[in-house]
C-alpha cells in the first residue's frame, strides 16, 4: 500500500471540512492529511486540531492571511512527508477506495506521473445537469479540478505548483493552467470507470459558473478570458522552460517519450 499525502486548503469552511476530513480517514491509503486554514475568521482551525487530536494522520499549518487555495495548497506540498500527493478541496468529499484506485494505477504505470478521478457533481441545479451537454462538460472538468488530481510529488514541485498570479485569484482558473501544462508535458489520465470525487453545490461555486458558460447559458468577460488564457499560457512555458533545464541535468525521473516537452529553443 502506497502511503499518499493529502492537502486540505481550507478558508471558512468549517461547515464542511468534517465531511472532508471523514472521507480521507476511511481511505487506507491516506498516510498524512495536512489542513491548511487560509486564514479563516470561523472554526475551521479548530475543527482541523481537534481531528488531530483523535487522528495523528491530521495535522494543521496555519496561514498567517488569506493568500488564496493555491498558495496554500503549494505550501503543504512542502511540507508533505510522501510521494504521493492528493488535492482535496474543503467542501469535497472522496468515495469509498478513490484513493486506493488512484495508487493502484500509478503502481501499474510507473512511467505516468499523476492520475485523476472522475467527479461526481451532487445537488447542482437542474438546469444544468438536464443540459443535453452537460456529461461532456462534466468530464472536462474532472480533468482540471485539484479535487480530482492525485500526483507524484517529484513532479508536482517541478511544475512549480498551482500559479499563484493575483488574476487567478480574481477571475479563477489557476487549476486549469496547472492542468493544461501538466497535460501538455506529462500527460493527464483519469479513471473513468466510477465515480471516486465528490463535488457539492453551493451557492457561487467555480464549477457552476464554468457549467453556465460551458453551456451557453452565461457571457463569458471577454478581458476575463483574455487574461486567464495570457496568464495559462505564461505558466505553460515557464513548466516547459523548468522541465526541460530539469531534464537537460538529468535530475528528474524519466517520462514516456510522446509526452516530452520540445527543447528549450523551440518553445512557440
Amino acid at each position: 500500500m502506497t502511503p499518499i499525502s493529502i492537502i486540505i486548503p481550507c478558508y471558512n469552511g468549517a461547515a464542511t471540512l468534517v465531511r472532508a476530513l471523514q472521507s480521507c480517514r476511511i481511505q487506507p491509503e491516506a498516510a498524512q492529511i495536512i489542513v491548511v486554514d487560509d486564514g479563516s475568521s470561523d472554526a475551521s482551525a479548530d475543527i482541523a486540531a481537534q481531528c488531530g487530536s483523535l487522528d495523528s494522520r491530521v495535522c494543521l499549518l496555519r496561514m498567517p492571511y488569506n493568500g488564496g487555495a493555491a498558495r496554500a495548497r503549494n505550501w503543504a506540498a512542502m511540507h508533505a512527508s510522501h510521494d504521493l500527493l492528493a488535492f482535496l478541496d474543503a467542501d469535497d468529499e472522496y468515495l469509498p477506495g478513490a484513493l486506493g484506485a488512484a495508487s493502484a494505477f500509478l503502481a501499474q504505470h510507473p512511467d505516468e506521473v499523476s492520475v485523476r478521478l472522475d467527479v461526481e457533481y451532487t445537488d447542482f441545479p437542474r438546469e444544468l445537469t438536464a443540459h443535453p451537454d452537460f456529461a461532456a462538460h462534466a468530464a472536462t472538468l474532472s480533468n482540471t479540478v485539484p479535487s480530482s488530481l492525485l500526483i507524484r510529488r517529484t513532479a508536482f514541485l517541478a511544475l512549480g505548483g498551482f500559479p499563484m498570479d493575483d488574476a487567478f485569484r480574481r477571475i479563477g482558473g489557476e487549476d486549469g493552467a496547472f492542468s493544461w501544462a501538466l497535460r501538455d508535458i506529462f500527460g493527464n489520465p483519469r479513471l473513468e470507470d466510477a465515480k471516486r470525487v465528490r463535488m457539492h453545490y453551493h451557492a457561487g461555486i467555480h464549477a457552476e459558473r464554468y457549467f453556465r458558460i460551458a453551456l451557453g447559458l452565461q457571457a463569458a468577460d471577454p478581458d476575463d478570458t483574455a487574461d486567464a488564457f495570457r496568464f495559462s499560457r505564461q505558466f505553460l512555458d515557464m513548466a516547459r522552460a523548468g522541465i526541460a533545464q530539469l531534464r537537460a541535468a538529468k535530475v528528474m525521473v524519466q517520462v514516456p517519450a510522446q509526452n516530452a516537452p520540445a527543447a528549450p529553443g523551440s518553445l512557440p
